[in-house]
């Protein structure tokens, strides 16, 4: 009989825990989120087993809750990505990250003539492929992808 030893991280009594993350993405999802200045627990985990994806990172959040937008972020990193909220230990929503149809504010336009890198205008940008993820922008209608997509600061 082989003696397997093996940790297991804590369960968060509320929370949020991000799970299914490509290991490619989870460092710029903290990144993106602003994870590295939360100042409560974030327990981060890569290359972990998986059925669904063979190998995937997750994230846990201790006391954080995200909104639509935050939601929105992680979908263009991390498409398919669970979204678990925990309350008491327990779960009580778990939902699959989707990327929207437009998206607001987060994203900058790779167009460096586009008035949004010019001038104070919040970026505005409609999906036109989710699959391969490609951004119109509102403004210029130059196209954004997510070899070319950067996160507004």
């Amino acid at each position: 009989m082989e003696n397997k030893k093996e940790m297991v991280v804590s369960a968060i009594e509320n929370g949020t825990v991000i799970d299914h993350i490509p290991t490619e993405s989870v460092y710029q999802v903290i990144r993106i989120l602003g994870l590295e200045k939360y100042k409560d627990e974030v327990l981060i985990g890569n290359y972990l087993n998986s059925q669904k994806l063979i190998k995937k990172g997750i994230v846990k959040i201790k006391n954080k809750h995200f909104n639509k937008e935050e939601v929105s972020k992680i979908a263009l990193v991390a498409p398919f990505a669970s979204i678990i909220d925990i309350e008491n230990y327990k779960v009580v929503d778990k939902f699959r990250a989707e990327i929207p149809d437009h998206i607001e504010n987060f994203v900058k336009c790779a167009n460096p003539k586009c008035i949004t890198n010019a001038e104070v205008v919040p970026t505005k940008f409609d999906i036109v492929d989710k699959e391969n993820l490609k951004l119109r922008c509102h403004y210029c209608e130059k196209f954004t992808t997510k070899e070319t997509m950067k996160f507004s600061e």
